[in-house]
């Protein structure tokens, strides 16, 4: 499953591409997991690799998988660029699909990753090949594509920013995992997403973007 957005009125403008990889079990419910991808002039860019396969650490969640090798619309040998948002175990699974491409990623969440225990899935940070190019702080990733630290998810968690005329469009991961996070910014990175004044925000758990509330006249 997955759905093309275009932003900016200009041919050449980036697009952002929410692609369905997996759901969870949450409290009963399915919580869809979506990695994005940004349609770049000079390069197109996956934004988490989301899970590829079952293992017995979140056997509980009940995963059910859709993975990027196998989605129809992706061809996962096409993606120039990955970003991690953060590396849990639903943004890094298939970060395997790109060893010998560079993944990007917050210095510190990658030192998280590796080493504090019960952190991630250790193997799915590290598989053989998988070449990182930590970032320390913003980054210009590509011209109108830039990534923002993001703090509260994790410390080391960033978001990508994606300028295309007018308000930007953000990728933020789990930033937020629900609208009303955004509504009522708590942490530093919920906070920092909202002084970007964006458009939209795609979340890696919710089906549509988050827009913000429009105040309407009395």
């Amino acid at each position: 499953m997955s759905r093309f957005m275009t932003f900016g009125d200009a041919a050449s403008a980036p697009a952002v591409t929410p692609v369905l990889v997996a759901e969870l079990l949450v409290e009963g419910g399915r919580m869809p997991v979506y990695v994005h991808v940004v349609d770049h002039p000079d390069a197109r860019v996956l934004v988490d690799t989301g899970m590829t396969q079952l293992h017995p650490a979140v056997a509980d969640m009940d995963p059910r998988l859709y993975p990027l090798s196998e989605q129809p619309d992706l061809d996962v040998a096409g993606i120039d660029v990955v970003v991690n948002t953060h590396l849990h175990f639903d943004h890094c699974g298939g970060n395997h699909l790109f060893a010998g491409r560079p993944i990007y990623v917050q210095r510190r969440e990658l030192d998280d990753a590796r080493s504090q225990d019960d952190y991630t899935i250790p193997e799915w940070v590290d598989p053989p090949g998988v070449q990182y190019v930590p970032v320390d702080g913003a980054h210009e990733l590509l011209p109108g594509v830039r990534l923002v630290p993001a703090p509260g998810h994790t410390p080391g968690s960033q978001v990508v920013v994606v300028e295309a005329g007018g308000r930007p469009v953000v990728i933020a991961g789990d930033t937020a995992v629900f609208f009303a996070e955004l509504d009522e910014p708590r942490t530093e990175g919920q906070r920092r997403v909202r002084e970007l004044d964006p458009s939209e925000v795609w979340l890696s758990h919710e089906h549509e973007p988050w827009r913000p509330q429009v105040d309407e006249d009395p």
